[in-house]
């Protein structure tokens, strides 16, 4: 670990699940949307997964704590999901971050597939091209993020609901605190240990998961607020 030294960790905008297969919903009864957090540490604003459209973001980022897109030095993305990447483009004055890991899990398919609809050339995949170029082209601004990203704030891989899914674990001088991303999206799935469906690789998510409960203090979850890790030591 990197030493201590993050001590302002937020809940910008609180996610929700578009299907949760914990209520028993099968179908989207709502717009997916991640939970945004905030890492102050120095002068670097770190914004993580933000996942509601651009307006709306940037009316919590005032909201909560008073802050433009253009205060943002860093956006970093547990995975390449949409629903964690609506507002990215809102943050063109920051460096975009990803794990290696996700880069190039869900880069190689994406690009597979753009060649193969090009090759193709149909008039009725000319939506989905141009969807998928965009996609291409913002994957392509993402940097390769380093073991740690500041002072205090390091990477946690989570991989299995995504190829490369990666947290952050953020170092404070009180607490620990693991971003989970969506490895653990809501407080329902922490308490009960279960994973998404539809999940990558399912044996990592499972062992990514009780992973996470053996590293911090709090939680931020993928689709949810800051919780008490139920495993942690009491403080």
């Amino acid at each position: 670990m990197t030493s201590r030294g993050a001590t302002n960790v937020r809940v910008v905008s609180i996610g929700a699940m578009g299907a949760n297969a914990m209520w028993g919903e099968r179908e989207p009864a709502r717009t997916g949307h991640a939970t945004t957090s905030f890492i102050g540490v120095g002068d670097r604003k770190i914004l993580v997964d933000p996942g509601l459209p651009a307006p709306a973001l940037v009316a919590r980022l005032g909201e909560r704590l008073r802050l433009t897109p253009a205060d943002i030095t860093d956006v970093f993305l547990t995975s390449f999901q949409p629903e964690t990447r609506r507002a990215l483009e809102a943050f063109e004055g920051a460096t975009w971050w990803i794990s290696t890991e996700e880069r190039e899990g869900v880069g190689a398919p994406m690009a597979a597939e753009l060649a193969r609809l090009a090759r193709l050339n149909r008039p009725e995949d000319a939506e989905l091209l141009a969807m998928l170029q965009k996609d291409v082209a913002l994957l392509r601004r993402c940097d390769a993020a380093p073991d740690a990203l500041a002072p205090g704030v390091d990477l946690y891989p989570l991989p299995g609901v995504t190829p490369g899914l990666c947290g952050l674990v953020v170092e404070g001088p009180r607490h620990t605190v693991l971003i989970c991303g969506d490895a653990i999206p809501t407080q329902d799935h922490l308490e009960s240990g279960r994973i998404q469906p539809g999940a990558a690789d399912i044996d990592k998510a499972r062992a990514s998961l009780e992973d996470a409960l053996e590293v911090a203090d709090l939680m931020v979850l993928g689709r949810d607020n800051i919780v008490v890790n139920p495993a942690a030591r009491p403080f």
